[in-house]
């Protein structure tokens, strides 16, 4: 028998796919728009985050999958724009409602006996808290 998630857990898996999705973008064009002179640093910051939420979304759309359930394709807001600070101040927003939402995830897999999920998110999300560490380092 296939496991299945319940309505909520698979509400819960698609809104981190379109924080997923949100994170590729985002960084992706504050990769190409930042200026500066720490532009290269920074620049390589958000590419490597950029790559990293790749494989976030990917493993959740396939864990969607597993479950029968139709990953999303629309991320949340994508905030483009502005300078340095706004930039870096916008991708530690994202980190950080990402953060709560796969501690809810933890939470509910949990509740409902889904180890293989709850371990997947607990994995992202130690990635998730390194992109922060990283991105309010960088804010000083």
């Amino acid at each position: 028998m296939v496991q299945k998630a319940s309505t909520k857990l698979s509400e819960m898996m698609n809104q981190a796919l379109a924080a997923e999705l949100q994170a590729i973008v985002q960084y992706q064009w504050h990769h190409v728009m930042v200026k500066g002179l720490n532009a290269s640093g920074l620049s390589e910051a958000f590419v490597k985050a950029s790559m990293s939420e790749m494989k976030h979304a990917e493993q959740i759309a396939e864990r969607l999958n597993y479950f029968d359930a139709v990953p999303t394709v629309k991320p949340n807001p994508i905030a483009v724009g502005g300078d340095a600070i706004q930039m870096i101040k916008a991708d530690v927003k994202a980190e950080e409602d990402a953060i709560m939402l796969y501690k809810d995830i933890i939470k509910q897999a949990a509740v409902e006996g889904d180890e293989t999920t709850r371990l997947l998110f607990e994995e992202i999300l130690a990635v998730e808290e390194d992109h922060h560490d990283t991105f309010t380092k960088l804010l000083g």
